[in-house]
């Protein structure tokens, strides 16, 4: 009885470091996701911060020559509002995407374990 018992604690004991390797190999790969995705999100919004400083000097500039500069001023800015408006939508698609980080299969694991336990046990 007593070698039954200390074989069923090393079990478990294996089971729980297989979960807990599990566990960890999957919140790594999940965070590589969300960080690639807000390093590209980061990347993108500066990178485009610094090409419409220029564009929006050169588009006030090219419209001042037709109309008022107040008029001029004000097309850009509602032109760079629906720009920004389009990559806010496609950064929240890009984290949607990356899904949740809870461990989800880890957790299935472990429950179907206990369940197996549970049986067992009961026999």
């Amino acid at each position: 009885m007593g070698e039954l018992v200390q074989r069923a604690s090393q079990q478990l004991t294996e089971l729980v470091r297989g979960e807990m390797q599990l566990a960890r190999a999957e919140m790594k790969e999940k965070g590589k996701r969300y960080g690639k995705s807000g390093g590209l999100l980061g990347g993108a919004s500066l990178a485009g911060l610094l090409m419409l400083q220029g564009l929006v000097a050169t588009a006030i500039a090219s419209l001042d020559l037709v109309l008022p500069l107040w008029a001029a001023a004000l097309i850009v800015t509602a032109v760079l509002g629906v720009i920004a408006a389009v990559m806010a939508i496609s950064g929240k698609k890009q984290a949607a995407k990356a899904s949740s980080p809870i461990p989800e299969s880890t957790i299935e694991n472990v429950k179907a374990d206990v369940a197996e336990i549970k049986r067992s046990a009961h026999r």
